[in-house]
């Protein structure tokens, strides 16, 4: 049985490699491969790139080679971009040059007609001592290798693995979570998946110590009982948030044109998910959601998320949102009479409501310029014991409209008030924003100041629900599992 440092020794090549070969760059026009070499450039790659050309001497400024047999070294990681049909022969003449080489080129099994030439491939990968990414694939996000399929992706090493089985959908994950702060240890495509699958990279991300919460985009796992035999052994100790294309029948129609997958019946997943922890979710923005969530909070098995306490301006909003939480199965519960007795205590204007939820107009909230948030929250702390605090502010009338930092004010005070009471309550933000230019700048702003304190940060209380629940329901399983034996 592989060590975890044996799973980080072997997919070190790929995750970090040191030589990289391209096949299917041009000397003369702008191909696939020459935007994959420019982009490593700008990304910063380390190591030495060869391009492999049958008859330049030089591709984008590199020196060429015929073959890959006659790089000067070994090739960690290979990019291939040819028609379907060369790849095969050029992987059986690899003669263990080459430890990892991803195929974009599609016409494999994710049609009738490239069936057996992807068998071919396979076993031409395995002649050739290659393991073997897609085909049908972009390739593979990792800013430690500085290795990347994406243009404008972070250098930032972060905490979440991604493995998905679309191209296109990995790089909406990528852009769209960097945008709502997400920062990647890696993200992976592995689109027809004819060698390397999903189970192998979650055995990777699962020994990895960089990666806390692994999330995956899934049509298809041939191996799936290795799947659940690697899920079910970790018992959640990293969170593992699975997208699931393919649940109904017209889905699976969809899977199998797209990478040639065969999705399977839904509910083996849903009971996937109840036997090992692994949290389903059914909409791109869920998984980003809950892939923030856990990037940002630390799950307390000892006090699973239920009771929340909402803190903002806008009363409909807060009403909407407590109809949200109940049927997600947390509890905005009012505060019992101690609790009410210090709040009144604070003397707050007309308009204020001390409830929970609590709604406060802006001009509360601009007394000391927004450190009245501390009052308020200190006096919640100190007589109630809720599991998460969600402050969520109304941008729209705060820009323009009140002196001082009041925004950051009001988010400092409720890191003050959680540093008194360690380990009581996860904090989280929701900034609501009217789509204006100068609120949606403003919020951007304010957005990148919480996350840097490491605040999970959302555009409405529904994703702000989706997160939590989703967190609470990790909470549980960790509990129920350590309660038994």
């Amino acid at each position: 049985m592989s060590t975890a440092n044996d799973i980080l020794a072997s997919f070190e090549p790929l995750f970090a490699p040191k030589t990289i070969a391209v096949v299917g760059a041009s000397a003369t026009t702008l191909a696939a491969a020459n935007t994959f070499i420019r982009r490593m450039r700008e990304f910063g790659y380390p190591g030495r790139i060869f391009p492999i050309h049958p008859n330049a001497d030089a591709v984008d400024g590199l020196p060429a080679f015929r073959s890959v047999a006659q790089t000067p070294e070994p090739i960690d990681y290979l990019y291939i971009s040819v028609a379907a049909k060369h790849v095969p022969k050029m992987l059986a003449e690899a003669n263990g040059r080459v430890r990892f080489a991803q195929v974009i080129s599609s016409g494999f099994g994710e049609v009738d007609e490239g069936k057996a030439l992807q068998e071919d491939l396979v076993r031409a990968a395995r002649a050739g001592g290659v393991r073997l990414l897609g085909p049908n694939c972009l390739g593979m996000y990792s800013p430690r290798g500085r290795v990347t399929f994406v243009e404008g992706g972070s250098v930032e090493v972060g905490t979440v693995g991604v493995i998905s089985q679309s191209g296109g959908l990995g790089t909406d994950i990528v852009r769209r979570g960097q945008a709502r702060g997400l920062r990647f240890s890696a993200a992976v495509t592995v689109g027809n998946s004819a060698d390397l699958g999903p189970a192998d990279l979650l055995e990777y991300y699962l020994a990895d110590p960089q990666t806390r919460v692994i999330g995956i985009y899934l049509e298809a796992a041939r191996d799936g009982r290795r799947m659940f035999e690697l899920l079910k052994a970790q018992r959640a100790a990293k969170p593992v948030v699975i997208l699931k294309g393919g649940r109904t029948q017209q889905g699976r129609m969809a899977a199998a044109s797209h990478t040639g997958a065969l999705a399977g019946d839904d509910r083996v997943w849903v009971a996937l998910s109840r036997q090992t922890g692994c949290l389903l979710v059914d909409t791109l923005d869920q998984f980003l959601d809950t892939l923030l969530v856990f990037q940002a909070l630390t799950p307390r098995a000892s006090a699973p998320t239920r009771e929340i306490v909402m803190f903002g301006n806008g009363g409909g909003t807060s009403v909407l949102a407590t109809d949200l939480f109940s049927r997600l199965g947390l509890q905005v519960t009012p505060f019992a009479a101690t609790t009410l007795a210090a709040l009144r205590a604070l003397k707050l204007p007309p308009g204020s409501s001390i409830t929970n939820p609590i709604d406060t107009p802006v001009g509360t909230l601009q007394q000391d310029e927004g450190r009245i948030a501390e009052k308020i929250l200190d006096a919640i702390f100190a007589n109630a014991d809720p599991q998460a605090l969600v402050m969520h502010l109304n941008m729209a009338a705060f820009v323009g409209r009140t002196r001082g930092d009041v925004l950051g004010n009001l988010m400092q005070a409720a890191l003050r008030v959680q540093s008194r009471y360690p380990g009581r309550a996860h904090f989280v933000l929701a900034l609501r924003s009217d789509g204006w230019p100068e609120v949606e700048a403003r919020k951007r702003e304010f957005r990148d100041q919480a996350l840097a304190l490491g605040i999970p940060v959302y555009d409405e209380m529904m994703n702000v629900g989706w997160a939590l629940a989703a967190l609470a329901q990790h909470e549980r399983f960790v509990a129920s599992r350590r309660a038994s034996p």
